[in-house]
C-alpha cells in the first residue's frame, strides 16, 4: 500500500517504521531535517512538506500535534489533499475537539477523500512496537480502507461506530485520568520526598500497593533517573486537559480534578519546563517546596 506518515516525531515515527517493515511503501513528512535523515537511513522515503508525498497515495496517517496543525497538512498551502488517490483514506491521529474531527471529517468528504478518526494511545513503547490502542471511529469505507495500516501500527482497535469525533471523544476521557494521574503521581512522590522517604524506596512500595496507577509506574521511573527527555512533553498536557476542559464547559460539567491538573501543567509551562518530559510536573512542587529531586545514577 502507498503510505505517507505526515509528522516524524515519537508516535509518527514509530508509526511510519512499523508500516515499512509490514512491507508497504511509505514515505515520512517531517520539516526537521534530522527526522527525515532518520527515516530515510531505516529505507523509507521523506520529504519536507506535505505537498511533495508521492501522487496516487493511497492513505494518510497524520500524527500532528493539534487541530490547527492537522488542518493545514490537509488543506492549507503546503497541504497534501492534491496527492492523494482517488477515495484515499486520512488518518487522524491527534489529539483534538470532537467538534474539530467532526468539522475535518466534513471537508475531507467534500473532497472526495475518507476520514478514519483514530486517536492513539501506547506512547513511545507502544509507537515502535507496533502495539498502540486506536480510539476509532467513522463509516465501514473508512475502516476498511484504513485496515492495513490499522494492521500494522496497532494490536488493539476500538471500533467506536460511524459517526466521526466518538473517537476523539473517548482520546479526550482518557487525556482526563492521564493527566490528572500524572499531575498526581508527582504530587504524592514530591510529598513523601518532603516528608524524608526514599524516592526510590517509596517508588517500589507504592508500585505494589493499592495506590499504584500505570502512570505512577510509567512516569515515575524518569524522575528517579533525573531524565527529563520528553517522551510526552508537559506542553502535551497543557493542550489536552484544555481540550477536556473546552468540552466541559461548552457542557456546563464541572471538572474539578481535570481543572486542578491543568493548572500544575500551566505552572510546569510557565517555569520553563513545557518541552521537558510530563513526569516533570514535579518541578512546580521543587520550586515551592525546595525538596531535592533525585539526580539519577
Amino acid at each position: 500500500m502507498k503510505v505517507s506518515v505526515i509528522g516524524l516525531g515519537t508516535m509518527g515515527m514509530g508509526a511510519a517504521l512499523n508500516l515499512l517493515r509490514k512491507g508497504h511503501a511509505v514515505t515520512g513528512c517531517e520539516p526537521r531535517e534530522a527526522g527525515r535523515a532518520d527515516f530515510i537511513a531505516a529505507g523509507g522515503q521523506a520529504v519536507a512538506t506535505p505537498a511533495e508525498l508521492p501522487a496516487d497515495t493511497e492513505a494518510v496517517v497524520v500524527f500532528v500535534v493539534n487541530a490547527a496543525q492537522t488542518d493545514a497538512v490537509l488543506f492549507g498551502e503546503q497541504g497534501c489533499l492534491s496527492r492523494l488517490a482517488k477515495g484515499a483514506v486520512i488518518l487522524c491521529c491527534a489529539t483534538i475537539a470532537p467538534e474539530a474531527a467532526r468539522s475535518l471529517d466534513l471537508r475531507i468528504a467534500e473532497a472526495g477523500f475518507l476520514m478514519l478518526d483514530s486517536p492513539v494511545s501506547g506512547g513511545k513503547v507502544g509507537a515502535h512496537g507496533g502495539t498502540m490502542t486506536v480510539m476509532a471511529s467513522g463509516t465501514e469505507a473508512a475502516f476498511a480502507a484504513a485496515a492495513p495500516v490499522l494492521d500494522a501500527i496497532s494490536t488493539k482497535v476500538w471500533r467506536l461506530g460511524d459517526a466521526v469525533g466518538v473517537g476523539s471523544t473517548v482520546k479526550m476521557v482518557n487525556q482526563l485520568l492521564a493527566g490528572v494521574h500524572i499531575a498526581t503521581a508527582a504530587e504524592a512522590l514530591a510529598l513523601g520526598i518532603r516528608a524524608g522517604a526514599d524516592p526510590r524506596t517509596l517508588y517500589d512500595v507504592i508500585s505494589e500497593s493499592a495506590g499504584s496507577s500505570w502512570m505512577w509506574q510509567n512516569r515515575v521511573p524518569h524522575i528517579l533517573a533525573g531524565d527529563d527527555t520528553p517522551l510526552s512533553a508537559v506542553n502535551i498536557f497543557v493542550k489536552d486537559l484544555g481540550i477536556v476542559l473546552d468540552q466541559a464547559r461548552a457542557l456546563t460539567f464541572p471538572l474539578p480534578m481535570a481543572a486542578a491538573a491543568h493548572q500544575l501543567f500551566l505552572a510546569a509551562a510557565a517555569n520553563g519546563q513545557g518541552a521537558k518530559d510530563d513526569s516533570f510536573v514535579i518541578r512546580v512542587w521543587e520550586q515551592l517546596t525546595g525538596i531535592e529531586l533525585p539526580k539519577g545514577e
